[in-house]
């Protein structure tokens, strides 16, 4: 894989004299495709740098895992992007506030989760927090449609057998997903409130801040292992910089509720970084349940009305 910092750059399209408030547009063309590969892209990343992080677990534990995620995250966007801290009244950091808490909250959650019960069910369960977003926001009826049909892919993905799973894995994994809908609604007004991927770095550093004392509670110098932290970067990589970054670029250029339909691409991919990094298994039904979550998300892409 490429550098991911060298990913983080497309954002910085905006300058620090853009007024706040005010959104700032990509101006690379592709029109509705443009933010799906986005979506897509990032989905990609951040399940299979979950995967990875899975197997991190063993070393660090859920908890230290999320602490390193998001603290070698933080120092990486904080480099590069280099946000400045002046200029932004209450209201706005009361948005970094609680982007940087969604964040946190999504990564703890979810990695407790991951630990007690397979990736692509966890998984599963989380993205029921979008598609009610999705439902919530839209004020399309065409988006309900699309919503109820990625429901169908995601209950099917489950195979039924929800009721097998550790009660407060899937507690936790529905927890996330309340999370994860928070962190739809906050990305967005962080992107509108600042500039260049600024407002992005703040709020991972305010996560990594809350993580913190987690992550050293159940994992003590064991985050320090150099072995333990080239693999912490990795996951950050892969599961916060790059895919973030997208999303950001994603939330700027499409609705909220196109967004958390196609967040329903997630359990999809999870399925498959599961088949292919941890060895879990992918069946028939498996695959049809992902036909169908693709299915509602084109059908949200094309029925929508870009933004702008």
């Amino acid at each position: 894989m490429d550098s991911p910092v060298k990913d983080v750059t497309p954002v910085a399209t905006a300058t620090a004299a853009e007024p706040r408030g005010v959104p700032v547009r990509d101006k690379a063309p592709g029109g509705r495709l443009g933010p799906v590969a986005l979506v897509v892209t990032s989905g990609l990343s951040v399940q299979f740098g979950a995967a990875v992080a899975v197997l991190l677990m063993p070393r660090a534990g859920a908890l230290g895992v999320v602490t390193l995620r998001l603290v070698l995250a933080a120092v990486v966007l904080l480099a590069v992007c280099r946000p400045r801290v002046r200029g932004y009244g209450r209201a706005d950091w009361g948005t970094i506030v609680a982007f940087g808490t969604a964040m946190a909250g999504m990564n703890v959650l979810i990695y407790q989760s991951s630990s007690r019960i397979p990736l692509g069910a966890a998984v599963t369960l989380e993205v029921l927090g979008p598609l009610i977003l999705s439902v919530v926001a839209s004020r399309r009826w065409t988006n309900l449609l699309w919503a109820g049909l990625a429901l169908v892919g995601v209950v099917l993905l489950g195979g039924g057998g929800f009721d097998r799973l550790d009660p407060l894995g899937a507690a936790f994994a529905l927890g996330a997903g309340g999370m994860w809908a928070a962190y739809i609604v906050f990305g967005a007004r962080t992107g509108r409130r600042f500039p260049q991927a600024d407002g992005l770095a703040l709020a991972m550093a305010f996560g990594a801040v809350l993580s913190l004392p987690l992550g050293i509670a159940e994992a003590g110098d064991r985050l320090l292992v150099p072995s333990t932290v080239a693999l912490g970067l990795a996951v950050a990589l892969m599961s916060s910089v790059l895919p973030y970054t997208l999303e950001l670029l994603a939330l700027r250029r499409m609705p909220a509720p196109t967004f958390a339909i196609l967040m329903s691409l997630e359990p999809a991919v999870a399925a498959l970084a599961g088949f292919l990094v941890l060895s879990q298994a992918l069946s028939a039904a498996d695959a049809l349940a992902i036909a169908l979550v693709i299915a509602a998300s084109i059908g949200a892409v094309r029925t929508t009305r870009p933004k702008g």
